[in-house]
């Protein structure tokens, strides 16, 4: 039997029995459905092999990627986000019903299969440069029921998917999930229409780990020090010495990079590969940039 099919089948008999017997499936237990499993399979993924997940604001998209035996990661599928509250820029502070934005990582532990926006995840703000900047807010999540107050929100159906997709993971052993919420793909284009923005610096910091992951196919080591974020950066620190957010930065040198560039016509393929699930999107490109006579805004090409 294929590695991919590593979904325990004795959970698969039980939750079809369960089914046959008229009771409830709990949402959070639901295994990947075979539509699922077959793109799993056609892309050649290990069902409990890490992810990487990617948000963009603007084009209001989740996207999941996973691992091959090769180590790099590949495009499994681009989700919908149904909605999301708030404008383009970071979450600052309690109450501004923001979605934020930066880099973010997931643990088991912040798997919520008991939420009542069906299933969640927190994304875990605030992290290390959010408080080294004084933000506040808490339970910043991804979760279903199309509703939000400052997280992401999918539908439940797609929801139960990336839900399923990270619990796989988890149990085949990856220990952090890094999630990156962009306020728009990070293209130079894109920069440029932003250009005059308040928060273009804040934006360029996180274009580093956006062309980094295009340039390697491997999620980015991120690290926070002088309030900024610093991408794939070796420090040079003292033995014992630990990285502080809101101190000033030790001599660092920037990682040498290995590009991703796939030698044999599948891995090449797969790397081009997009598939789009279909789903609302509630937040139009006027309302998302209703201020956008006040920069000069035009619409991504």
């Amino acid at each position: 039997m294929k590695r991919w099919l590593s979904v325990p089948l004795l959970a698969i008999v039980a939750l079809a029995l369960a089914a046959c017997a008229g009771q409830p499936l709990d949402p959070a237990k639901r295994p990947l459905s075979m539509q699922a499993m077959h793109l799993l399979g056609k892309k050649g993924m290990d069902a409990r092999a890490s992810i990487f997940i990617r948000i963009f604001k603007e084009e209001s998209e989740l996207e999941v990627w996973k691992a091959r035996a090769d180590g790099r990661f590949y495009h499994f599928k681009t989700y919908p986000i149904c909605n999301w509250s708030g404008g383009l820029g970071p979450k600052r502070k309690q109450g501004d019903k923001q979605a934020p934005e930066g880099f973010y990582t997931v643990r088991a532990h912040q798997m919520n299969p008991n939420s009542k926006f069906h299933l969640s995840f927190n994304l875990g703000y605030p992290n290390r440069f959010d408080k080294s900047h004084r933000r506040t807010g808490n339970f910043l999540m991804v979760h279903g029921k199309c509703k939000s107050a400052g997280c992401y929100a999918m539908t439940d159906a797609l929801m139960e998917e990336i839900y399923a997709l990270a619990r796989e993971a988890f149990r085949g052993g990856q220990k952090t999930i890094h999630v990156h919420a962009f306020p728009f793909r990070m293209t130079d284009a894109n920069l440029e229409r932003f250009r005059k923005h308040r928060w273009i610096g804040f934006w360029r910091e996180l274009k580093t780990g956006y062309d980094d992951f295009e340039l390697t196919r491997t999620p980015p080591k991120v690290a926070v020090c002088g309030r900024r974020y610093h991408v794939n950066v070796d420090f040079k620190l003292r033995s014992g010495a630990k990285l502080k957010a809101s101190a000033q930065c030790p001599r660092f040198e920037r990682a040498k990079l290995v590009p991703f560039f796939p030698t044999n016509p599948t891995a090449q393929q797969l790397a081009k590969e997009r598939v789009v699930a279909p789903g609302p999107k509630r937040r139009s490109f006027a309302d998302i940039h209703r201020n956008a006579p006040r920069y000069g805004l035009t619409r991504a090409k």
